[in-house]
């Protein structure tokens, strides 16, 4: 199971990345958690400076404006 992380303070672009990532992994047929982080220190251990950030079993794939679907299709898969 992956653990995903959806790091932003809750503004639109934050939902629909949240969004996206649930949709590509139910395309994929994968079981993750999804957990939204809104904290800005727990942000800040990330080292991301602009959101929405992703973190797939703690390693930082994408920050700031929207993913691309196959790029979040490739991250989900690696």
């Amino acid at each position: 199971m992956k653990d995903i992380k959806v790091l932003g303070p809750g503004c639109k672009r934050c939902q629909t990345t949240q969004e996206m990532v649930e949709a590509a992994a139910k395309d994929l047929g994968l079981d993750v958690t999804v957990e939204k982080v809104t904290d800005y220190a727990e942000m800040a251990k990330y080292g991301i400076a602009s959101t929405p950030g992703i973190v797939i079993d703690g390693k930082v794939v994408h920050a700031g404006g929207l993913p691309k679907g196959e790029d979040l299709k490739r991250w989900l898969q690696a």
